[in-house]
């Protein structure tokens, strides 16, 4: 049957998933659109739960699952993005504890605590997964990994990722108990250039947001790194600093 109301229980279901963080979390459900992104949920082992196709603009095979066919004026409305491929996913979400992660011997750990913006950790995901950091870990966050927009910005690369999050107290517990060495952020004159130091072992970077950097609890917990600039500015964008470090890591493994 095609669905071509947007009053549609399914239909209003989806829209709320898309819009409403606190609904994701209730239902324990979230929404992925696109095809690659798609492939890459179910690819990873997240449990679908339903498709929303619209056959004029997917030409492909159906995806293995429940499809609910719609008409273009209601797929326009439940597509988030400007361009779009006809198809939208309902999964289940994971939600991965941080005791439960294992690091091998030299696992890198990207940190960031309290993220706000959902493009910046988009980004920071799809350089994680591209340079072959073992987890990203959230403290104290103001998004969830599951908002439209991650998954957007990240191409999906969410789902081939290991991702918490986490409180710091229990985080920096954590990282005690499994002998990470520990590089902070924090904009002070004791902060030495990253290449210099050792990112072979099992180490764990730690970003702060956005607006106003690491956060106190941080002073003391680790050794201070930054990257060194030659140009007027003082700071980068947040998943630009990501995206550096976490190359600059494999850089080092590699050598």
């Amino acid at each position: 049957m095609l669905i071509e109301s947007f009053q549609n229980e399914k239909i209003k279901n989806l829209t709320r998933l898309i819009t409403d963080n606190r609904f994701r979390k209730k239902s324990g459900s979230f929404v992925v659109e696109g095809r690659q992104e798609n492939e890459r949920a179910a690819k990873f082992g997240f449990e679908v739960q339903d498709y929303y196709i619209c056959e004029s603009i997917f030409n492909e095979d159906f995806p293995k699952g429940k499809i609910h066919l719609v008409s273009e004026k209601v797929y326009e409305k439940i597509a988030y993005r400007g361009t779009s491929e006809g198809i939208i996913g309902i999964f289940k979400t994971k939600n991965p504890n941080l005791q439960d992660f294992k690091p091998k011997g030299n696992s890198s750990l990207i940190i960031v605590e309290s993220i706000e913006k959902p493009g910046n950790l988009g980004a920071i995901l799809r350089s994680c997964e591209a340079f072959g950091i073992d987890a990203l870990i959230i403290t104290d966050p103001r998004i969830d990994f599951y908002n439209p927009n991650v998954i957007r910005s990240s191409v999906g690369c969410l789902f081939g990722m290991n991702f918490f999050q986490s409180g710091n107290d229990e985080l920096y517990e954590f990282l005690e108990q499994n002998s990470f060495n520990i590089f902070t952020t924090l904009m002070d004159e004791s902060a030495e250039h990253l290449h210099k130091k050792d990112l072979k072992q099992r180490s764990a970077l730690i970003f702060g947001t956005e607006h106003s950097g690491l956060s106190d609890f941080w002073v003391g917990k680790g050794k201070n790194s930054l990257i060194p600039m030659s140009g007027s500015i003082d700071s980068l964008n947040l998943s630009n600093a990501v995206a550096i470090s976490c190359y600059e890591i494999l850089r080092q493994k590699l050598t």
